[in-house]
């Protein structure tokens, strides 16, 4: 597994697909009952939804709060950190879902019943959610973090991960430029108990994608915790580097050290010897008559 460097100016974070492993750990208890399909293709032209994620059954219940409002065919949209969400953005995403029921190989294949829209961003999008409701939208805040948008014809929600609970979206949570030390430490911790095939290879790319974002605090973390070994193999370049560093600075150190005191001896044989002035031998060593004079009696004890 590769680990992320320090970001260049020129680089770009890519958000996307560490979003969709994270929504697919948020709903790992239902892993059984949904088909993922990232980056879904509505047509031979470069037309494509973040992630579709199909219910495998009918009527299943969702565990996890943000699929609450999941049918049979839903709709996700991500915007990243680096990205707004704006009206068009909004209404873009309802096309999908429209031009993706449009597109069934027979008449009314996927009911209208049977879609949802989501559209996940870490931050409040404060000025869509106004233009929602002067539009005559009704905003309904479901719990924090989920914002339903009623009105619509199909059941729509809006998801700010950094307003969701931490106890049950720690996938989510992390994926941010702001990452809380609390919340990559839960990450980190429920990353290392992943024993389900798959579970732990997303979560190596959502903490590729938040080291790189949060560099800073993971330092701290893994300075000041117990790392689980999820975040112990994802850094392991990063600490034998650093080890590597503290053995050569130790190794300088104790070379300097040796050459001082192969000096001070040095000088110590050239006053025993009457060649060398003790006030001139304690001036070469960078020391007070006194401070030699002692150093001299040690030797000579």
């Amino acid at each position: 597994m590769g680990t992320p460097r320090e970001k260049q100016p020129s680089a770009k974070i890519q958000w996307h697909p560490a979003f969709c492993a994270a929504a697919e750990l948020e709903l790992r208890s239902n892993k059984g009952d949904l088909e993922f399909k990232r980056e879904y293709n509505l047509s031979k032209k470069p037309l494509q939804m973040d992630l579709l994620i199909i219910e495998k059954r009918k009527g299943v219940q969702i565990q996890n709060e943000i699929g609450k409002i999941f049918r049979g065919h839903n709709i996700i949209e991500y915007k990243s950190p680096d990205d707004g969400m704006t009206i068009d953005d909004f209404f873009k995403t309802l096309g999908y879902a429209f031009l993706y029921k449009g597109l069934g190989e027979k008449v009314n294949q996927i009911p209208l019943s049977e879609l949802t829209v989501s559209l996940f961003r870490a931050s409040v999008p404060k000025e869509l959610l106004s233009q929602l409701s002067r539009e005559g939208y009704i905003i309904e805040k479901q719990v924090p973090g989920i914002y339903y948008v009623n009105g619509l014809l199909v059941p729509t929600q809006i998801v700010v991960t950094n307003q969701l609970n931490s106890q049950n979206h720690e996938s989510l949570k992390v994926l941010s430029k702001n990452a809380q030390t609390d919340d990559i430490q839960r990450f980190t911790e429920l990353a290392s108990a992943f024993t389900e095939p798959g579970d732990k290879e997303k979560a190596d790319a959502v903490l590729q994608v938040s080291v790189a974002a949060n560099r800073k605090k993971y330092d701290e973390v893994r300075r000041t915790s117990d790392m689980c070994e999820a975040l112990r193999e994802l850094m392991k370049e990063e600490i034998e580097e650093e080890l590597k560093k503290n053995r050569e600075q130790a190794i300088q150190q104790g070379l300097e050290q040796g050459l001082e005191q192969g000096r001070i001896n040095q000088l110590i044989d050239l006053v025993k010897q009457n060649l060398l002035s003790i006030e001139t031998a304690a001036q070469c060593a960078k020391m007070t008559v006194d401070e030699f004079q002692i150093v001299l009696k040690r030797q000579n004890s």
